[in-house]
């Protein structure tokens, strides 16, 4: 059986789009545990009120806590060998639990993967789309993830084996608990299926969690040094797992560094600027390897001779 988790606060004007989406699934083993974190609008009532007409529902309500610790709560309570998270403000395709679950039980894999659109102001785009089906090992699926084309780190679109969640709980003490955990995940599946066709539609809006990083203008110190210490720590976690990826997780971290400085100068970014010094020192240190690497691309050239190398 597969457990579906929705985390969600204050969503009243989402909410029940989100959880009609998943009663309409073709595929109908499920159980939907409803996670209300300590929401003060009536997010949690409509979802007691849906829990009272479909008993594959279980609403728990608690105190406004973490994404981490509310989907830790979530998982203590479901009971499905395979478990998928969905957003309280996005929308599944009605075969999207479906055709996860024939990629894992086809492949006997750990982790299935589908593609997503999203939803801008009305305007539907592709978000990580492909039209390839694909096995991966571990290491393929961390690289697919370090490559951010076919893989990414939001946990809506994976269905993920159980006892993974288990082995790795949820980061209770952050804000963005995807970039912590996700690639964790992946470097631990035996097996991966991914096909990249949309079954499943991002809400984007600015009330959401990670609303700044389709608005660069938008970020904040406090966001920037969370993203930069989860990569750090991605970095020694990938290199210690996988140390045949270890020159790709490097140059994906500085590659993250080098981009944080072309946004906080392009958008001026008062908040950040303190984090500049930190990242240009950073980059002129590791400045030999980054530019050697067989990944940069002209355009991390361009802004490590703008920012960095001239600066010095």
């Amino acid at each position: 059986m597969v457990s579906v988790i929705m985390l969600t606060y204050n969503r009243e004007k989402y909410i029940a789009r989100s959880i009609e989406a998943i009663l309409a699934q073709t595929y109908r083993q499920f159980e939907f545990v409803i996670v209300d974190n300590g929401s003060s609008d009536q997010s949690g009532t409509i979802a007691d009120e849906y829990a009272l007409k479909d008993s594959r529902i279980k609403v728990l309500h608690i105190e406004k806590s973490s994404i981490g610790h509310g989907r830790n709560i979530g998982i203590a309570n479901a009971t499905g060998e395979y478990i998928a998270f969905v957003d309280d403000d996005d929308v599944a395709a009605p075969d999207m639990l479906e055709f996860l679950d024939r990629l894992v039980q086809e492949n006997h894999a750990d982790i299935a993967i589908c593609g997503a659109q999203k939803d801008v102001n009305g305007k539907i785009l592709p978000h990580s789309m492909w039209d390839e089906y694909c096995i991966w090992s571990a290491e393929d699926a961390v690289t697919e993830l370090l490559k951010r084309k076919r893989n990414n780190a939001g946990l809506p679109t994976k269905l993920i084996r159980r006892e993974l969640f288990e082995q790795i709980p949820f980061k209770e003490d952050c804000k963005y608990e995807d970039i912590w955990i996700c690639y964790k995940y992946m470097a631990n599946a035996n097996k991966v299926a991914a096909y990249g066709l949309p079954k499943y539609c991002f809400t984007r809006h600015e009330s959401n969690n990670s609303s700044f990083t389709q608005n660069a203008g938008l970020w904040k110190a406090e966001q920037m040094r969370e993203y930069l210490a989860a990569f750090c720590e991605r970095t020694e976690y990938i290199s210690a797992k996988l140390p045949e990826l270890t020159g790709l997780v490097q140059y994906s971290e500085w590659s993250y560094m080098i981009s944080m400085c072309d946004k906080i100068k392009t958008y001026d970014l008062k908040d950040c600027q303190g984090i500049f010094i930190e990242l240009v020192r950073e980059l002129r240190l590791k400045q030999e390897e980054f530019l050697m690497s067989p990944y940069i691309q002209n355009f991390e050239k361009k802004w490590m001779n703008k920012y960095v190398l001239q600066e010095g």
